[in-house]
């Protein structure tokens, strides 16, 4: 079978928060191909090096579970089933891009929310380690932010 261009058939879709999350599993539903395709929504646990990187820190692991049950469920709704995953590492890119690679994706769809620092626009760390990194496509899904009348 060959596979065209904008066909994406092993999604993975990095989630931080129950908002973002909701979005980017939404868009990578929409992306992928009905019966052919596999969408992995992962968590990241950042392990301090004060701490071997399998130590258990159960509130995060329990949050990221919290976050991933939340993405299950936007998937049943948009009829899909979601497989997750909560992933621990030292840093959150490098576990993105590995996760990538090992599970063989052909998409890692990302979101962000604008944020400015010392009055500039920024997306971090991660997504430009990601972008420069990744194995496979890479889509940014940038979250509209509140107008600034309802701040």
């Amino acid at each position: 079978m060959e596979k065209r261009a904008t066909e994406f058939y092993n999604i993975l879709v990095p989630v931080s928060s129950n908002d973002t999350g909701e979005q980017a599993i939404r868009l990578a539903c929409g992306l992928a191909k009905k019966g052919k395709s596999k969408i992995c929504a992962v968590y990241v646990v950042t392990v301090s090096r004060a701490l071997p990187v399998e130590a258990e820190i159960q509130s995060e692991i329990e949050k990221g579970e919290d976050i991933l049950d939340y993405a299950e469920g936007v998937g049943e709704e948009q009829g899909w089933e979601i497989e997750t995953d909560v992933l621990q590492a030292r840093e959150v890119a490098p576990a993105i891009v590995d996760e990538a690679a090992e599970r063989g994706a052909d998409l890692i769809l990302m979101g962000t929310t604008p944020k400015t620092r010392f009055g500039r626009f920024t997306v971090g760390n991660v997504v430009p380690y990601v972008l420069k990194n990744a194995p496979c496509r890479v889509i940014l899904y940038q979250y509209a932010s509140p107008p600034a009348e309802l701040l």
